[in-house]
């Protein structure tokens, strides 16, 4: 809806370059969009579509600038557009090969021109005959015949080897894993998807922290706040004087799922016990925010505890508290382990 054609000089004196109106300092003050789709069929009538001008702070432009000066993006399947074109043509021949070599024909081949075919006769002209073969006959070909059929070339074994190849550097091309583009995981193993996985995680992780969070939630944040306290639905009598104070947010994007999350929650584990990460870092990596989920644990734990309810979380743990040699009754009972043992041993204890 935004017009790439429409380069030219506004009433104002402004310049308009691919829809988008720059002043004289090269700020953007107003976007060009037309009011109707260019290319839908059932609008008839509309040579050239009107455009309407919307002020810049009322457009959120969004897209990743991968250049200097760029003033517009591109498609994200802009590298692989043309690769994908030519696959897709290469497929539609193909097909018509296989449909012609579906289509053999017969040629019969005799000594004497003047003798019937074999069967009946479709249609004669001045080049030859043609004679109709039904499902099951059996047709005994007079003496001096004989029947010849087309082979036509078939597609060979390389059609799966340049698909794949094919569709290989398309996923490079878009940055996407080949088992994500095509689903096809025959040639993967665990090892393989995890460390595209990885890859892909990183560049998603960039587009969604400088791309999205960056230009479109910063500023629908920013908004939202405004409309809240001018509609009164919030209250903070400061925030004309400093509505930056009211702006920071955490954004924590949706989680990932990994193919085999027990080793993940096994290694967030160690890594929070060795302080190489804080536990807020890994809740929100779930996608959750690290207070409600406190605030969930605290009200269970509460509920759980008014309704004398136990849960085992693992073995010799329960929900709320972990169960130690000292809070177990002492039954007399001789065996193993150190409430067995009738005393501490002040080493240990230390």
């Amino acid at each position: 809806m935004l017009p790439f054609e429409k380069t030219e000089t506004a009433a104002n004196g402004n310049r308009i370059r691919c829809g988008i109106e720059f002043d004289a300092i090269g700020r953007r003050v107003a976007y060009h969009f037309r009011r109707r789709h260019p290319g839908d069929s059932t609008d008839q009538g509309i040579v050239t579509p009107e455009t309407v001008r919307v002020p810049a702070g009322d457009v959120l432009h969004i897209y990743r600038p991968i250049d200097a000066g760029q003033i517009r993006g591109l498609p994200h399947v802009a590298p692989a557009m043309v690769r994908l074109f030519l696959l897709d043509q290469y497929d539609d021949a193909e097909l018509d090969r296989k449909k012609t070599a579906a289509m053999f024909a017969g040629f019969i081949t005799k000594t004497a021109p003047e003798e019937q075919l074999m069967g009946e006769i479709e249609a004669t002209d001045d080049s030859g005959a043609t004679v109709s073969l039904e499902p099951g006959t059996l047709q005994v070909l007079l003496p001096g015949e004989d029947v010849k059929f087309s082979s036509p070339a078939d597609v060979g074994g390389g059609y799966e080897a340049f698909q794949y190849r094919t569709l290989l550097s398309v996923s490079a091309s878009l940055g996407l894993p080949y088992h994500l583009v095509t689903g096809d995981v025959r040639q993967a193993n665990y090892s393989s998807l995890r460390a595209e996985l990885v890859e892909f995680r990183r560049r998603v992780e960039q587009l969604q922290h400088g791309v999205v969070a960056h230009q479109l939630c910063r500023t629908i944040w920013a908004r939202w706040m405004e409309t809240a306290v001018l509609s009164g639905a919030l209250d903070l009598p400061d925030f004309a004087r400093s509505p930056a104070r009211y702006r920071p947010v955490n954004w924590i994007p949706p989680r990932w799922d990994w193919v085999d999350p027990l080793k993940d929650i096994q290694a967030q584990v160690l890594a929070m016990e060795a302080g190489i990460i804080s536990r807020r870092k890994v809740v929100e990596a779930t996608g959750y925010d690290v207070e409600e989920i406190d605030r969930e644990n605290a009200a269970d734990a509460k509920r759980a505890g008014d309704m004398g309810l136990t849960y085992r979380t693992s073995p010799g743990e329960t929900q709320g508290a972990r169960a130690t040699p000292q809070s177990l009754p002492d039954t007399g009972a001789a065996g193993p382990g150190p409430a067995d043992t009738g005393g501490t041993d002040p080493q240990q204890e230390a």
